[in-house]
C-alpha cells in the first residue's frame, strides 16, 4: 500500500515565499497548493482540506491571525505552522495559544520546516503515532 503524500497549503503574501515554499515541499514529494491571500485560502476549503497549512503572519486585508482563528472555529484539527519575518515574543504567543502547531522565522531552515510539518502531520498519518 503506497502512502499518499501530504498537501501542504502554504498561504503568504509574497510571491517569491510562495514560490520557493512550493519548489522545496514538491522537491520533498509533497502536493503544494499556494495561495496571495487568507481570504482566498478560506475560500479553496471548500473544495478540499489540507493536512496541513504554511501560514504567514503579516498579509493584507487579513492577516494570519484572522486565517488562524478561523481555522481554530471550523477544523480545529488541521495543523497550522505559521512562518514570519517578525519574530516578536508576543506574536509567538499568540499564535501558540491560539493553536499553532510551530512558530518559525523566515527564512526558515529546510530541515527546520520538513520536521516542523512531520511533527505537525504525524497523528493525522494512517498509522501516524
Amino acid at each position: 500500500m503506497t502512502k499518499t503524500p501530504l498537501l501542504v497549503a502554504v498561504v503568504d503574501d509574497e510571491e517569491p515565499i510562495r514560490k520557493a515554499l512550493m519548489r522545496l515541499m514538491r522537491s520533498a514529494g509533497l502536493n503544494v497548493e499556494t495561495f496571495a491571500s487568507g481570504a482566498e485560502f478560506l475560500k479553496s476549503l471548500d473544495m478540499r482540506l489540507p493536512d496541513c497549512v504554511i501560514l504567514d503572519l503579516h498579509m493584507p486585508h487579513m492577516n494570519g491571525f484572522n486565517v488562524q482563528a478561523h481555522l481554530v472555529q471550523k477544523y480545529a484539527a488541521l495543523p497550522v505552522i505559521i512562518v514570519t519575518g517578525h519574530d516578536l515574543p508576543s506574536a509567538r504567543e499568540r499564535a501558540m495559544a491560539g493553536g499553532a502547531s510551530a512558530f518559525l522565522r523566515k527564512p526558515v531552515h529546510d530541515r527546520t520546516l520538513f520536521g516542523a510539518i512531520s511533527a505537525a502531520t504525524s497523528s493525522a498519518q494512517p498509522g501516524g503515532q
